[in-house]
């Protein structure tokens, strides 16, 4: 079957991984660059880690996902992954982390509960004032985003699967199915799959309606020369509170210490406004100062912005559309589920599993083991 992607960030990539596998010829159309540094999918890390609040569909995910990766870790030949652990601190004022532990209990997930004096004496970079607990996990970790982008567009090419870069598709007919190129060129199809990111309204005219650009502001920081061996070894930490809502990532296998606000903005053009201001840098630095000991002594080394797509109750949209597909609505949290989502709609393409199933499956609804 001849098929069309639209997008070549993780989403894209996996769909024509998975497509491949299957047997299918697969053309990909990227807008930008490969990988493209506008992409949602393109910056140093992405994070994976079994807590999701009260989302039994999303956390029952996460096994599925490792296996999913490891599948694409074998035919790159390498892995772009480091397990780091996970730390999830968990004020008196919000529930996800409490959520998250019952959650996790439902499927025999135990969790390893810190005490404020545990936590502080295990973990002594970080401020606890305001932590009521915490707790650790042995799973997790980091996902080389831009490197896994990279390596699976330069798997894929030399598989045979075609790449237009810097092709800008500015219409699609979804029941032919055919693409338009800004150049005016036709190319049809047997199915398409459209995985534009932030962009896909701009496609999708009615997704305007379903899908929000979140513009969002992660920072890059060079810990303290006294405190970098004691970084490496950190695990993730995930901080889901009103007043100091971040994630921080180490600086595992040579990239920087980054930290990001999970809040979401809900607004912004992801063709610009790409410029970070003074004004937002110092709003995250404020949270880290009020979660890192002596943070006067962190050296900023730089900002940029990513752009999330955002569907209600962060659920995934993974559906078909006339003779096409549409991969959209991941929300910050999609990135460590792109193989497997690859995977799985290879399989509702080649009937192996409906489409009512892949994409109640995929918004956190489906159950374990069904193919309808």
């Amino acid at each position: 079957m001849k098929t069309i992607v639209i997008g070549a960030g993780i989403m894209g990539l996996s769909a024509a991984w998975g497509l491949w596998r299957d047997g299918h010829q697969v053309t990909v159309y990227e807008q930008g660059i490969l990988p493209n540094p506008l992409g949602s999918s393109v910056d140093k890390h992405r994070l994976i880690r079994f807590p999701y609040g009260k989302e039994l569909g999303y956390t029952r995910m996460v096994t599925d996902a490792y296996q999913a990766w490891e599948k694409l870790w074998t035919d790159l030949g390498k892995q772009l992954y480091k397990q780091t652990g996970t730390l999830v601190l968990a004020s008196p004022t919000e529930s996800w982390a409490y959520d998250s532990v019952k959650t996790l209990d439902k499927l025999n997930i135990a969790v390893n509960w810190l005490s404020q004096e545990q936590l502080q004496k295990n973990f002594p970079l970080l401020k606890t004032d305001g932590i009521e607990s915490a707790y650790y996990l042995d799973s997790g970790g980091v996902l080389l985003a831009e490197q896994i982008v990279a390596a699976m567009a330069e798997y894929l090419m030399k598989q045979g699967v075609t790449f237009h870069t810097e092709t800008q598709v500015c219409n699609i007919d979804i029941d032919r199915p055919r693409i338009v190129l800004a150049n005016g060129t036709i190319v049809d199809a047997d199915t398409l799959v459209i995985a534009a990111g932030p962009w896909v309204s701009r496609l999708l005219p009615d997704f305007n309606q379903r899908v929000t650009p979140s513009r969002q502001i992660v920072v890059y920081v060079e810990p303290p020369p006294a405190t970098k061996a004691t970084w490496l070894e950190s695990p993730m930490i995930i901080d889901i509170d009103p007043k100091c809502g971040l994630y921080l990532v180490p600086p595992v296998m040579g990239t920087g210490m980054k930290i990001g606000d999970h809040r979401f903005t809900m607004v912004g053009n992801p063709d610009n406004e790409r410029t970070v201001g003074e004004a937002e840098v110092t709003a995250i630095y404020n949270q880290l100062q009020l979660r890192l000991h002596n943070f006067q002594n962190y050296h900023f080394l730089n900002a940029r912005t990513c752009f999330y797509t955002v569907a209600p109750h962060e659920h995934f949209i993974v559906e078909p559309k006339g003779n096409a597909w549409v991969m959209s609505g991941f929300s910050g949290h999609g990135f460590k589920f792109g193989p497997l989502l690859g995977l799985t709609l290879a399989d509702a393409i080649a009937g192996r599993c409906s489409p009512g199933y892949i994409s109640k499956w995929a918004a956190g609804e489906g159950r374990e083991g069904v193919r309808e």
